[in-house]
């Protein structure tokens, strides 16, 4: 660890059943008119209607902006920028996945800093000025983006997924309600909880992790473990949805100020180059990497094979390593997560331009932050490798 270490989250964070009644209080404290951030399917669910009735309530006046689809790109950010300023809006309320608050995220950004959110990639431009209160409400137990200072937009010019982190998109308020997470199909819930898994396993194996992300990460593995089937097979259980939003944002939590490693690095150009949302991409990725950084991160993967096991046993570091890896296929096998052939993903498309995704992957910086550093040529192998892999496999990957 490095001589100090910082943990950000939201300033606000109201979280248990019914918490969504809270979004016309906490908007009424910051504004008078909201615009609300959020996609069709929010709409349809009536989820939407439902903040705006809360809103009403409590006298802030709504527009609504729903046309996030899939993952979020610039042409969303740009829109969405343009319907808050002619609407005049004092706050941002998201109700949605990831791609809803990481849209919103950007508008609230650049609404009081200007650019383009393409300016933001790199540090190139940095937020001075504090952004727009943001309020993130989100409806799956995936991404933890309600609590993390990153967005994630592609770039539609060069199709490059861009991560971008300040503090400045670090929600201020962040309203986490299991009962939104009950409209979510089986899918949804496998690919956003095994998301949910990797950022969690990936904040305690990074090279960035300290003590309070140690912690914080931990009991997001542990929620997340023991929950993840239950709320698949049993969509209604509200228990198994209420460990798993609390899971999610706790690993949103510990990602955010321990970053993330090799996992999200090669999967955001999958998801710019062939649209896989970024919960899959993640999922189709975590078995091998976890096996290629195995050696270089035993006894943190042995704590994840021990929580797997639900008890400490007399397994050595190195089996219960081992035991994590095989777990996260058999999870994976169980959840039915497709490899990347799987997917539909065309082998030629694919393999043309793995040396570009290798490239963009490093470009992230996330690969620098995994215990075994990979070189570029390392990613194309793994990639190639990830393309048809078995999760019923044993060890393959070196």
């Amino acid at each position: 660890m490095e001589s100090y270490a910082v943990l950000r989250m939201p300033k606000t964070v109201n979280y248990g059943r019914d918490a969504f009644e809270r979004v016309g209080e906490e908007a009424a404290e910051r504004g008078k008119k909201a615009l609300i951030v959020t996609d069709k399917v929010m709409k349809e669910l009536g989820y939407v209607s439902e903040g705006r009735d809360y809103l009403t309530k409590a006298g802030v006046e709504s527009f609504v902006y729903a046309g996030v689809a899939s993952e979020p790109t610039d042409i969303y950010v740009a829109e969405a920028l343009k319907k808050f300023h002619q609407t005049g809006c004092e706050v941002i309320i998201s109700i949605g996945g990831g791609s809803c608050i990481d849209t919103a995220k950007s508008v609230a950004v650049l609404a009081k800093n200007g650019g383009n959110i393409g300016d933001y990639m790199g540090g190139k431009k940095l937020a001075h000025t504090a952004p727009i209160p943001h309020i993130a409400i989100p409806t799956t137990a995936g991404t933890g983006s309600e609590a993390t200072d990153v967005t994630i937009i592609t770039n539609t010019s060069n199709d490059v997924k861009m991560m971008i982190k300040q503090p400045a998109f670090l929600p201020e308020v962040a309203i986490v309600d299991p009962l939104l997470t009950l409209s979510s199909p089986k899918h949804v819930t496998a690919a956003t909880g095994i998301d949910a898994l990797s950022h969690a396993v990936e904040a305690y194996i990074s090279r960035k992790a300290h003590p309070m992300t140690d912690m914080i990460a931990l009991s997001a593995m542990k929620l997340i473990v023991t929950n993840i089937e239950t709320a698949y097979e049993s969509g209604e259980n509200l228990e198994a949805r209420e460990a798993m939003s609390l899971g999610a944002m706790q690993a949103g939590i510990a990602f955010s100020n321990a970053s993330v490693c090799l996992v999200h690095g090669m999967s955001r150009p999958i998801g710019a180059l062939f649209h896989v949302p970024h919960g899959y991409s993640n999922a189709m990725l975590l078995p091998a990497i976890l096996e290629y950084s195995k050696g270089y991160a035993v006894d943190r993967l042995a704590d994840l094979g021990r929580i797997f096991l639900d008890d400490e046993g007399d397994l050595t570091a190195e089996d219960a390593a081992e035991l994590a890896v095989d777990s996260v296929k058999k999870l994976c096998l169980k959840l039915e997560i497709p490899n990347l052939s799987g997917w539909g993903i065309n082998k030629q498309e694919f393999e043309s331009v793995i040396s570009k995704m290798a490239v963009d992957a490093l470009a992230s910086g996330s690969p620098a932050n995994n215990p075994r550093v990979p070189e570029q040529d390392e990613i194309e192998k793994l990639y190639k490798v990830c393309y048809n892999y078995d999760f019923t496999s044993t060890s393959t990957v070196s």
